[in-house]
Parts: C-alpha cells; structure tokens; sequence
C-alpha cells in the first residue's frame, strides 16, 4: 500500500502542517505503508508532471496551511495539473485526505476546497484534519493533538486499505454533464516532457524567437508574393511521396490554411496502405489542424514537424491528439528534402 503527501505549503519552520504530516507518516510507516512525500514548493517549475505520480499510488494526502486567505498557489496550481494532464480513470480509484492547518482562519473552507476539487477530479474523498494553530510548538507538546492524529491517520489508513464505500456527490453528477475540458492523451513520458517545456519561460520564449527567425530568412528568400500564392497540388504532391503506410491507422485529416483563404483546405485521407490527398473543405475529419501556409510549408519542407509546430503553438488542432503525433510518422518529411 502507498500513500503519496502533496505538500503545498511554503515549508517555514513553524508551518504546523509540517508538524501534522510529519507525525502522520510516522503512523502511516509503523502500519507498513510506503509513503512518498512531494513538496510542490521544491517542484514548483514541473508541478504540471507531477500527476504522473498519481499512477501507483492507492491514496493522497493534500497537506496545505491557511495563511491568509485559502490553501495557496502551489496547491492550485497541483490541482489544475491534475484536471489538465491527469488520468481520471486513475485518479477515480485514489482515496484523497485533506490536511489543513491555519495560522489565521479560514482551515474548514480550505479542507472542503480541497475536497470538492478532489470530488470534481473524480476522486474518492476521506475524512481529513483540520485546526487552528498559531503556535508549532503545540503540537509537539499536547499530548491530546498527537492522539487526535493518529486517531485521524488510522482512519485514514482504514478507509483506503478497506476501500471503503463512499455515497457520490453532486460535484461529480454536475461535472459528468457540464465539463468541458479533457486530459491530453499522452504517454507519460510525453507528458511529463511536455510539461516540463511547457513550465520552462525561458525554452518558451526561445523556441519562438529561433522559428521567428527561421520564418524571416526563408520568408525573404521566397518572397511575399510566391507565399501567398502556394500551390495547393504542390503540397499534395509531397505529401503523396512521402508518404510512409503505418499498420492500425484509419483516419483523416483536414489541414486549413488561415491566413490565405483563396487556398482550399488540404484533406488527407489514411486507410492503412493508402493515402489519398485532396483538396477541399469536406466534413467528418477526425483531425482538423489550423495553421499559417508559411508554417506547413516549413513542415512540408522538413525544418518542423507537426508535433513541435503544435507545441511550440504555431498551430492549433481538433480530434485526437494521437493521431495529429502520427502525422510524423505518416509523412517523414524530416527526412525527405
């Protein structure tokens, strides 16, 4: 059994919350649980990956202390991670145990935050621990606050080893109809590299000024003119050359070229061993990617790949996300010139 703690504080000294997970890993350790412990404050730049450790996990504990008004930033920005990257079928079979400590007020509303985002994940939510303690120094010497805890924690530890029964709740039943967001479909491998660029301002920045960069020299070496006036049977013609049969993929494409609507849409039709390229604006895709004519030229010319082009947000797709990543292996224009 393993039991992950999420810890959103800031880790000062005399955070109590400190105090209070400390003394439940004691207790969680001495009934054999193996427990990990993460502090987001430490992770801060790649907290977008940290979902993937939800995987082995049977329960959490989100630990987070009130110090002026809710459960603070690091913890959010965990919770929005998990909404956005996320497995729900997963995280549907984690038990999750809020700890909430306050030095000011507010511990009940951050404790029941914490669970109804939890309920909204799909997750099981657990009786947890809340209090109002202005001095650490409390919880080390009252020997009625450890009781209280371990108490807690052997709940805690029942209900997750029993996986106890729990009613469903409204959050659940409203976000089932209402939700509009969905995970993306990654290994997590690309997630967490996803992620981690995603998290990292100055990769960001980067990679746009070298593909501005790149965009300028081969813009000017072609001309306005020629750009703006693309052959669309020229683009097909490359991608019928190129193109590289993957077994298991039945699909089709619609590649939209906004920025010069004289040009008709490009559709791509997959079958297994066959291809079929064509042009016009047809309904039923499984994949509609948007994109600027200079940016698919540069792909279409092997300088960019339509995974890195979606990544660094020089173009925008709808369907599945899996098979805009078999595009790159349909059409191995990287190697083609």
């Amino acid at each position: 059994m393993k039991i992950n703690i999420y810890y959103g504080g800031r880790g000062i000294i005399d955070d109590p919350t400190l105090q209070v997970i400390s003394q439940i890993t004691t207790v969680l350790q001495e009934l054999n649980v193996k427990v990990q412990q993460y502090n987001l404050y430490e992770q801060r730049n790649g907290i977008t990956a940290l979902p993937n450790t939800l995987k082995d996990a049977d329960g959490v504990i989100l630990a987070s202390t009130v110090e002026w008004f809710g459960v603070g930033g690091y913890m959010m920005q965990f919770l929005d991670a998990c909404w956005l990257y996320g497995d729900k079928n997963r995280i549907r079979e984690i038990y999750m145990a809020p700890v909430v400590m306050s030095t000011t007020h507010g511990e009940r509303e951050g404790m029941m935050s914490l669970l109804a985002a939890w309920e909204m994940l799909g997750g099981l939510p657990c009786d947890g621990i809340c209090g109002y303690i202005p001095d650490t120094t409390k919880l080390e010497t009252n020997t009625e606050y450890i009781k209280i805890i371990e108490k807690k924690t052997e709940n805690i530890y029942r209900t997750i080893n029993q996986k106890m029964a729990v009613f469903p709740t409204s959050n659940q039943a409203v976000i089932n109809k209402v939700a509009v967001a969905k995970g993306i479909d990654l290994t997590p491998q690309e997630s967490e590299q996803l992620s981690e660029y995603a998290s990292d301002d100055k990769y960001v920045k980067k990679q746009k000024e070298d593909l501005q960069e790149l965009a300028s020299i081969f813009r000017d070496k072609m001309g306005k003119e020629d750009s703006a006036s693309g052959n669309t049977d020229e683009y097909i013609k490359k991608l019928n050359r190129v193109f590289t049969p993957v077994a298991g993929i039945r699909s089709k494409y619609k590649i939209i070229l906004q920025d010069n609507p004289k040009l008709r849409p490009v559709i791509v039709d997959v079958d297994n061993s066959k291809c079929e390229c064509r042009t016009g604006d047809e309904d039923g895709c499984d994949v509609i990617i948007t994109s600027d004519q200079k940016v698919f030229e540069d792909i279409l010319d092997g300088r960019l790949t339509f995974q890195r082009a979606f990544m660094a947000g020089n173009i925008k797709m709808k369907g599945d996300f899996k098979l805009l990543r078999s595009m790159d292996q349909l059409f191995d224009l990287m190697q083609n010139d």
